[in-house]
């Protein structure tokens, strides 16, 4: 039997604002910018799904808008804690929003979520604006926000003091542990500090899931007026989009996914995965992270060391470096520009290094040339002789109380009493040094506290009102292309747009190719015939 979307109708033009009925605005509390809902579709009974939106009861939040950066609007919107309890407890979320260019021939509200988790779209917007198409500018107010729990929207907060967390947290072994000692100190640092969230946040994390985000991104797509929602969401984004699309199908007017995961392995996996592999391991992002670094240490030795320092002249010797490096940090770490780098540092420095193939907007240090010179570096000084008795710095770590309250309450992973270790020896095994990291990256939700009654563990193939363009990199580190692949057939209605090229998403890697298919699949509907492949406008190691 075909599962239908009762309430999809027939399309609209897609270039026709679809407004909903006017929301009468009172005065809000002004939120600057920092530094720092329907039932879906009701198609349970041909289609059950594990969980189903909360019904359609919450007011639309009234946004009061006040200019808070240059060209940029931000408000506060009131959401229901509990969707299930739309008029109980609230929560405020953080927005903001760049009007259309073009007023006069303005289409609605694109919304953007820059993954993460726990990324928060209030400080990614102003910094990804100059990325999206000119055309999408003129036509679409761009709008972002805070998820609930990350940033200025509730924040998951463990720790009163930040210091008390990098107390915590300091025994731990950088990037990975290796051995019985290491692997010990780590799981008990993690377990402890999922205690103190737990009894830090205790009303919040029970809902903190994707899918409660995405009913929150329903609320702001009725509090902006429109009545279908267009959306671009990149890396974790795209899955929130395509909770959403399952939730809330007969809404969708228009939705790029840009570099995304199997729903299916970052959901639950298959089988008895849930139980066995985590996240990460399941979603395959060591292997992505494996090739991808492979081809980074082929470009930079063919490339010679005028545009890639850490080239040793060949791909294979340039590969050989970076593994004698690994083993000179692994036996003694080194402190370069006040920050010490040990093998389990540096290797994830290097992954994250390889997200952006050129420099990142507002981040000029990024880039494989950087990633290179970097290299070279901590080559240097690992050669230079060490001085007797100096001490190193400590290894600072980002808080990950945002990251793990998303990901452990959403997803599915082994708990404390599976076998870590094996894990990560299996990893190494089918992806190098890259292996063991992820594995352990994944256990620190071995022992959290809470998973959200309302998460969406699919079915994943809604009906959606109008397809979805999901658009990859064929080298994305993070989010391998064949997660994209997946999410293309996973979903009902959805087209694969391909670009060869590397980097994490098509929007921080541009694609000019890719930017014209997205901008005629947004403003007029029009996806690229199946097959489309496009190449990147600026490759690694050309500037």
């Amino acid at each position: 039997m075909t599962c239908t979307s009762p309430s999809s109708g027939p399309a609209a033009d897609p270039r026709r604002p679809e407004a909903a009925p006017a929301v009468v605005r009172r005065p809000a509390a002004s939120w600057r910018l920092g530094a720092g809902i329907a039932a879906a579709a009701l198609l349970a009974a041909v289609c059950p799904a594990t969980a189903v939106a909360a019904p359609d009861t919450a007011p639309a939040p009234r946004l009061a808008w006040a200019t808070c950066a240059d060209g940029f609007e931000c408000a506060t919107a009131r959401v229901p804690l509990d969707h299930h309890d739309p008029r109980g407890a609230g929560i405020d979320l953080a927005v903001i929003r760049h009007p259309a260019d073009d007023q006069a021939h303005r289409i609605g509200s694109l919304f953007y979520n820059p993954g993460g988790p726990a990324v928060a779209g209030t400080l990614a917007l102003p910094l990804m604006l100059g990325q999206f198409p000119e055309q999408v500018r003129k036509r679409f107010d761009i709008v972002s926000f805070d998820p609930r729990g990350t940033g200025a929207s509730a924040p998951v907060q463990c720790f009163d003091n930040p210091a008390d967390e990098q107390a915590l947290l300091a025994g731990t072994a950088a990037g990975y542990p290796e051995g019985a000692e290491q692997q010990n100190t780590w799981a008990d640092a993690y377990q402890r500090l999922a205690r103190q969230c737990a009894a830090r946040n205790p009303d919040l994390l029970p809902h903190i899931s994707t899918a409660n985000v995405a009913r929150d991104m329903d609320l702001l797509r009725r509090a902006v007026g429109d009545r279908r929602l267009s959306y671009l969401g990149t890396s974790y984004g795209s899955y929130l989009g395509a909770t959403y699309a399952n939730l809330f199908p007969d809404r969708v007017r228009a939705m790029v996914l840009d570099s995304a995961p199997d729903p299916v392995a970052w959901s639950t996996g298959r089988g008895d995965q849930a139980t066995t592999t985590g996240t990460l391991l399941r979603n395959g992002s060591d292997v992505a992270a494996s090739r991808v670094l492979d081809a980074f240490l082929d470009q930079c030795g063919q490339a010679g060391t005028q545009t890639c320092a850490f080239s040793a002249g060949t791909a294979a010797a340039t590969r050989a470096r970076y593994g004698e490096l690994l083993q000179r940090l692994h036996t003694r770490p080194v402190a370069v520009d006040g920050m010490t780098y040990t093998a389990g540092s540096a290797l994830e420095a290097t992954i994250i290094s390889l997200y952006a193939t050129n420099p990142a907007p507002g981040i000029p240090d990024t880039g494989w040339s950087h990633l290179g010179t970097r290299l070279q570096t901590l080559w240097a000084a690992t050669e230079a002789p060490s001085t007797p008795g100096t001490p190193l710095p400590p290894v600072l770590r980002q808080s990950p109380d945002q990251a793990l309250a998303v990901v452990c309450s959403d997803s599915a992973n082994p708990p404390a009493r599976a076998d870590y270790p094996a894990l990560a020896v299996s990893a190494r095994a089918r992806s190098g040094e890259a292996g063991p990291y992820f594995a352990w990256t994944d256990e620190r939700c071995a022992d959290w506290p809470a998973r959200d009654r309302d998460r969406y563990d699919g079915p994943w193939n809604h009906p959606t009102a109008r397809p979805v363009l999901v658009v990859a990199n064929t080298g994305d580190p993070a989010m391998p292309y064949e997660g994209s692949r997946a999410m293309a057939r996973s979903l009902a209605r959805a087209q694969l747009l391909t670009v060869d090229g590397y980097g994490h998403t098509v929007l921080a890697n541009p694609s000019d190719c890719a930017a014209r298919y997205e901008t005629r699949y947004l403003i007029d509907g029009i996806l690229p015939a199946p097959g489309t492949v496009c190449v990147p406008t600026k490759p690694p190691f050309t500037g």
